[in-house]
């Protein structure tokens, strides 16, 4: 065992009580004196008698994971990333759909909080599933309807109605950057363009040429309209003309679009490149996301919005000044995020103080801000492919604790909790959902057309389910213990220094973040390097006394054999571990 001592705990081992990712268990008996006499020998002793009271008095094997979920009605949730596309195909065409979706809704939370076989999230995150030409959808020909692969309208009011029904909170991917090259109203612009023969056009003859960036100079990201002198903006790619979000009519458009989908029983919505709305200038960003968060907290008042705006922390921190709900936290983010750099070698304490820091960050910008990690997502390489050598699996598994005990609404790709790989082009971030080694078992999907070949790194869920060491374990367990505990998503962060530990010698390996929600506080203790950490922990206060005997143990997370251990205020904290106290 590798191991740093920063202090003997001096009799520690003695009667110590043993944690392990399951819960909590008794030191063993001592073996009986093999010079008793006969009837002596069953004698009940004072020692016996004291060890009995012990064992009814101590917790059971997995005391924390009996702990009751505190699953709170409101946007502080946990989400589901999904891509329709390549989770479940329930027709065997290989594509995935609305169906398919449903009938894997158990497997992200099947609404019995007396079950632990689904995940426990209360949130997903559609990607976009509106009428489009491309694999990815995020260029929308209409956004009053359902792509006809994954479905009807039916279909998607059937998730809305079987997810309400499981308190699972559904948001939308609402694309305003840029429309579809087939969106009816470009397609009717630009033919408008080419009947001028010269004439000047007008909004009010063909309302559609003022919904986009129309000029007779191609200027950088401007493409031609076909037959005339006239160009089109389009900065992510031609297929993809931008949207004039100055256009009054357009806004009325965008008024009745969000009403569409909130009546319908959406929650909310993601916001797509809210830093390219006006590319180059976020002021403008801010004033346009400003009016459209009033527009649909008018519309639905508990709606919920976040942006993704992806820039330096100092930047995207300006977005809430909009007053939107949430901008997703890049800083912790990919594998050259806070997250990542911690688990290959940076200190604890970049990512201990930079979670201090959010508050007063984000906070001078909108008080009410709900922060929005994220550790992966469709746009970046799958975190299972940021690890190499022996530690690789503990540290994948390590950094899903890391994300999720965020505050905030946490969000989570599809398949990270199996530690799914996939990394270079978008199609191989977007492979199908790993349900099954047998890619012709049911509901496996086959993924984008242009997709490589993507072999994995751990085992499918159905090998992993019956794995209680498996990635996916981990995950539910991290997701368990953040459902049983509000003050993880919705507490305040502070940031225990290492005076307040006496543990100058490991600094570079713990962090301890306290959480304050009401009058509860909690306390967030991880291990983040191989080395076993014994930590004295009588020197912090939490909710009113030092931590000590009374101390109560919400979770404990490890990713080997090794086991927390736990008494007086002292532990011993394997390698990439987590314990939780209240």
């Amino acid at each position: 065992m590798r191991s740093r001592q920063i202090k003997t705990l001096a009799g520690m081992m003695a009667a110590v009580l043993l944690f392990s990712g399951c819960g909590a268990g008794n030191s063993e008996t001592p073996l009986p004196d093999e010079t008793a006499t006969e009837g002596q020998e069953n004698a009940p002793t004072d020692t016996d008698a004291a060890e009995e009271q012990a064992d009814e008095e101590a917790p059971s094997p997995e005391a924390w994971e009996s702990l009751p979920l505190q699953m709170i009605d409101d946007n502080y949730r946990t989400y589901y990333e999904v891509f329709v596309y390549s989770f479940c195909d329930s027709d065997g065409d290989g594509i995935g759909d609305l169906q398919g979706l449903i009938s894997r809704l158990d497997y992200i939370n099947d609404g019995d909080d007396a079950t632990d076989t689904d995940l426990g999230c209360n949130g997903i995150w559609l990607m976009p599933v509106n009428p489009s030409p491309t694999y990815h959808k995020y260029d929308v020909a209409d956004y009053y309807a359902i792509d006809e692969a994954y479905g009807t309208l039916e279909d998607f009011q059937e998730l809305l109605s079987e997810c309400d029904r499981r308190g699972i909170k559904v948001i939308m991917d609402l694309v305003l950057n840029h429309s579809s090259s087939q969106n009816p109203w470009f397609r009717d612009a630009c033919a408008y363009l080419q009947g001028l023969g010269g004439a000047q056009p007008s909004a009010a003859e063909c309302p559609y040429f003022d919904y986009y960036h129309f000029s007779k100079e191609q200027g950088g990201g401007y493409y031609q309209v076909e037959g005339t002198d006239w160009y089109y903006e389009a900065q992510f790619w031609s297929e993809m003309p931008d949207l004039n979000l100055d256009c009054e009519a357009l806004r009325t458009e965008i008024e009745k679009i969000t009403k569409y989908w909130l009546d319908m029983g959406v929650g909310g919505f993601r916001l797509d490149a809210v830093k390219e709305y006006y590319s180059g200038a976020p002021q403008s960003n801010i004033e346009f996301l400003a009016w459209l968060t009033e527009t649909v907290k008018s519309q639905k008042q508990d709606a919920y919005l976040v942006g993704e705006a992806w820039l330096d922390m100092a930047d995207y921190a300006k977005y809430y000044e909009s007053g939107i709900d949430s901008i997703f936290d890049f800083a912790f983010a990919d594998k050259d995020g806070i997250i990542s750099k911690v688990l290959n070698g940076s200190s604890a304490a970049k990512y201990g103080a930079a979670i201090a820091s959010l508050d007063e960050m984000y906070g001078t910008y909108n008080t009410d801000y709900i922060d929005a990690p994220f550790y992966t997502n469709h746009d970046m390489g799958r975190s299972a492919g940021y690890y190499a050598g022996e530690d690789s699996a503990a540290q994948t598994k390590m950094a899903g604790a890391m994300n999720l005990f965020m505050s905030g609404s946490a969000f989570l790709y599809y398949g990270e909790e199996l530690g799914m790989k996939g990394s270079g082009k978008d199609e191989n971030k977007r492979a199908p959902m790993y349900w099954s080694m047998d890619p012709d078992a049911e509901g496996i999907c086959d993924g984008p057309a242009d997709m490589d070949a993507v072999k994995m790194k751990f085992d499918s869920l159905e090998e992993q389910e019956k794995d209680a060491d498996s990635v996916y374990q981990y995950y539910k367990k991290v997701i368990r213990i953040r459902n049983q505990n509000p003050e993880i998503a919705r507490g305040k962060a502070e940031y225990v220094t290492v005076g307040d530990f006496l543990m100058e010698d490991i600094k570079e390996s713990v962090c301890a973040i306290k959480k304050t929600y009401g009058d509860s506080e909690l306390l967030l203790v991880f291990v983040t390097k191989a080395e076993t950490e014994e930590l004295d922990l009588t020197g912090i206060t939490l909710n009113g006394k030092h931590i000590g005997a009374e101390t109560e143990i919400r979770g404990t997370l490890v990713t080997g054999e090794e086991k927390i251990r736990f008494e007086n205020g002292k532990a011993v904290m394997p390698g990439f571990s987590v314990l939780v106290l209240q």
